[in-house]
């Protein structure tokens, strides 16, 4: 039934960007050609982007290059993407932590790749392949969560966005630099700011160049929550207690959840109510489904029962 409903509709690209994994955001048909991309990037080594898959179905993704307060190298920018591939098809997975080692964030692009990609065109490629990378990684149907901690500037700070959710240490700053530095946001975070803060707010943060502390940004919506902690150990236990409150349940409900929210955030509001009713294709009348129905009709009995011997005892 599920599958005759999926086969039936009639789905746009869109759409179908958001149903399958391992789909580019961009191709030659946009001037894009990922492979000159990549060869280029992978003239910058330095550091590493470390994934670690969970038994409860969490992923912890590490940002991984200290002595550049992680900022991201040629070859981290190809790690990114394998490991947002490795995500799409990891179909146990059911949430994700984004963190940087040593108490810091990302401080976004490493000076040697800007320096090196400085005509208008290889700044453009390098958008396209960063902004493919962070879409991927936001339309995965896992929950994910941002854990700031140090600074998350620049590129580092779009990163963040890409997060369905974002945590802050008390001490901790979010800085889009881009203005100071004559640029844009390039990797996408312009437009997911807005989608998170509003235009306005947006604009503000943009122009302004503001540095958003822990409470001016839990003020904008900016982040969900400050940690107790200070400390990586404990900060890390704080962010997989507070995702595991959404990331509890069957797993195919978790994954679908995500997919539906995913759509209605980037499709018209028709597509996104298709993509729904596809959804609770595959959902209706399932295991999770079926379990909960039997679950509540036994409450109801149980209740049922209740009131009667409360009645009898009532009525002798």
């Amino acid at each position: 039934m599920a599958a005759r409903l999926l086969k039936t509709s009639s789905m746009s690209r869109r759409t179908k960007l958001l149903h399958q994994t391992g789909l580019s955001l961009y191709n030659t048909s946009h001037g894009f050609h990922e492979e000159e991309v990549k060869k280029k990037l992978q003239q910058f080594p330095g550091g590493s982007v470390d994934l670690q898959k969970e038994d409860s179905g969490i992923g912890i993704l590490t940002l991984n290059n200290p002595s550049k307060r992680n900022a991201f190298s040629g070859v981290m920018m190809l790690q990114l993407l394998e490991k947002v591939i490795e995500l799409e098809n990891w179909t146990e997975g059911r949430g994700l932590i984004v963190r940087g080692a040593n108490n810091t964030f990302s401080s976004g692009s490493d000076l040697n790749v800007v320096k090196a990609v400085g005509t208008p065109e290889d700044g453009v490629a390098l958008c396209m392949f960063m902004q493919n990378t962070l879409t991927r990684l936001m339309r995965l149907p896992l929950i994910s969560v941002a854990l700031v901690q140090g600074w998350a500037l620049g590129g580092g700070a779009e990163f963040i966005t890409a997060c369905d959710f974002r945590l802050m240490t008390r001490e901790s700053e979010i800085r889009f630099v881009h203005k100071k530095m004559g640029l844009v946001p390039s990797w996408g975070g312009a437009t997911r700011l807005a989608g998170i803060i509003g235009s306005r707010q947006a604009l503000k943060v943009l122009s302004g160049a503001l540095k958003l502390d822990s409470e001016l940004a839990l003020n904008l919506g900016m982040v969900d929550e400050v940690l107790k902690s200070s400390d990586e150990t404990e900060c890390l236990k704080e962010a997989q207690e507070w995702l595991k409150q959404f990331t509890e349940g069957p797993l195919e409900v978790i994954r679908a959840l995500k997919k539906s929210v995913s759509s209605g955030k980037e499709l018209c509001f028709q597509e996104a109510l298709q993509t729904e009713r596809d959804l609770v294709g595959t959902l209706w009348g399932g295991p999770a489904n079926l379990e909960a129905i039997a679950s509540k009709d036994k409450a109801t009995e149980t209740q049922k029962a209740q009131v009667i011997a409360q009645s009898h005892r009532l009525s002798s």
